[in-house]
């Protein structure tokens, strides 16, 4: 199998998913998409990833090059692509399916709980996991459900957690990251500002322990996700 990865900042990066890949023999080709990184064409590739990033969906004429991602997107799903986005991954492909994304009702940021709808439970993506995830959060912005998507998770403050359409999933939250990942983010001034405003100065330190104290859970759930969208993935390619 070959993966295509959009990434929009160096720090945000497959994380966990690194070491799973290479030990299912996973190939993938990372687009900097931030760095000017062409997109290359879709096909040739099995499955798409996309991750998070500090801007807005909607910024196109500070970040030109999210018009090109939005459309490669439409493109895959057009295609029934296997699709996993993270954080503004998630919120990517909701507006490649016609979905607004807008500011949440408060951010959220640190290790929260989500919870699968009944769909979700019954999803293939989040076989053998409990229907309450531990999970990561850095985010300010929510989503609407795209027409014709599956809710499937969701949080007191953003209910629009996870989706499904087709074989494309949205996950507003994370759970591939690695305490580097957390580290080099409270470096980022974007992200940085965001924490402190939620949380309080002084609150980098306190993020980081929670998030080196859920990492087994981050884990195993991160494991379980991706093994299950391996093997749809594997399903596409029959």
């Amino acid at each position: 199998m070959r993966f295509l990865v959009f990434q929009h900042i160096a720090c945000e990066h497959p994380g966990l998913l690194r070491g799973l890949m290479r030990a299912q023999g996973i190939a993938w080709d990372a687009v900097e998409l931030d760095e000017g990184t062409a997109i290359p064409p879709l096909e040739g590739y099995d499955a798409l990833l996309v991750f998070g990033g500090p801007m807005n969906v909607d910024e196109t004429r500070r970040f030109p090059w999210l018009s090109g991602e939005v459309q490669a997107i439409q493109d895959a799903v057009q295609r029934d692509m296997p699709y996993l986005g993270f954080c503004l991954g998630a919120q990517l492909l909701a507006r490649a399916l016609g979905a607004a994304v807008t500011k949440a009702p408060s951010p959220e940021v640190g290790v929260m709980p989500v919870t699968l709808t009944p769909a979700g439970r019954a999803d293939r993506l989040f076989t053998g996991l409990p229907s309450e995830l531990p999970v990561f959060q850095w985010h300010g912005d929510t989503f609407d459900l795209p027409p014709g998507a599956v809710h499937l998770a969701a949080s007191p403050l953003c209910p629009h957690q996870a989706f499904r359409y087709g074989r494309a999933y949205g996950l507003q939250f994370h759970v591939e990251v690695v305490p580097e990942m957390v580290q080099e983010w409270g470096e980022v001034p974007e992200y940085c500002a965001s924490l402190e405003a939620v949380r309080g100065p002084g609150a980098f330190a306190a993020l980081r322990d929670e998030t080196t104290a859920s990492l087994k859970t981050f884990e195993t759930s991160c494991q379980t996700i991706f093994g299950n969208f391996v093997r749809l993935v594997g399903e596409s390619l029959r």
